[in-house]
């Protein structure tokens, strides 16, 4: 493990539909934008002590729509934004491949979170994964971590990977994490 840990308390993030808004293939940095409570939902982890980390997929460079050199644009902009809030996040982790590539380190698979432990110096069991997939659950359950689901409809419901908690906004996800002790 590397350095200091400054918190125990680690909260995992996917980028497109529980961060950010999702625009698909989204390539352009000047178009992130902040899901509805999502920046509330960052301060409230901040002044609570949690350590923030994004993991996500980004099939689009692997398929040709835009290069890794843009993608790392995007996360640039990404810290960027969190930073014009007064705080950070630790890192950013993404995927470029392709599903059908077979990867490790694309979700569920555990590749990045595995660095990211190592790399942050934390335990993947004592972290909490959120995100809008059932991808991202699976991701969490995995490596045996608590689990939110962002969903304002029913598709938990038809989900196979059910997550500990579903939220309809990042904010109440924010306020849960901390009212259960996560």
């Amino acid at each position: 493990m590397s350095g200091t840990v400054e918190s125990d308390k680690v909260v995992i993030l996917d980028r497109d539909g529980t961060l950010v808004l999702d625009r698909g293939y989204m390539d352009d940095p000047a178009l992130l934008e902040f899901e509805p409570g999502a920046a509330d939902a960052l301060r409230w982890w901040h002044e609570h002590g949690y350590r923030m980390v994004v993991i996500t997929n980004q099939s689009g460079v692997g398929r040709g729509y835009f290069s890794a050199e843009r993608a790392e644009e995007m996360n640039v902009r990404l810290h960027a934004m969190v930073e014009a809030l007064g705080f950070r996040l630790e890192r950013i982790y993404y995927c470029p491949h392709r599903p059908d590539a077979g990867c490790n380190c694309r979700k569920p698979a555990l590749g990045l979170l595995r660095q990211a432990a190592f790399e942050l110096g934390f335990n993947p069991r004592r972290t909490v994964v959120i995100g809008d997939k059932e991808s991202d659950i699976e991701f969490g359950q995995c490596a045996g971590a608590k689990t939110i689901l962002i969903a304002d409809d029913s598709s938990i419901l038809t989900m196979r990977a059910q997550p500990d908690l579903a939220t309809s906004n990042l904010l109440d996800a924010a306020r849960a994490v901390t009212a259960l002790g996560w």
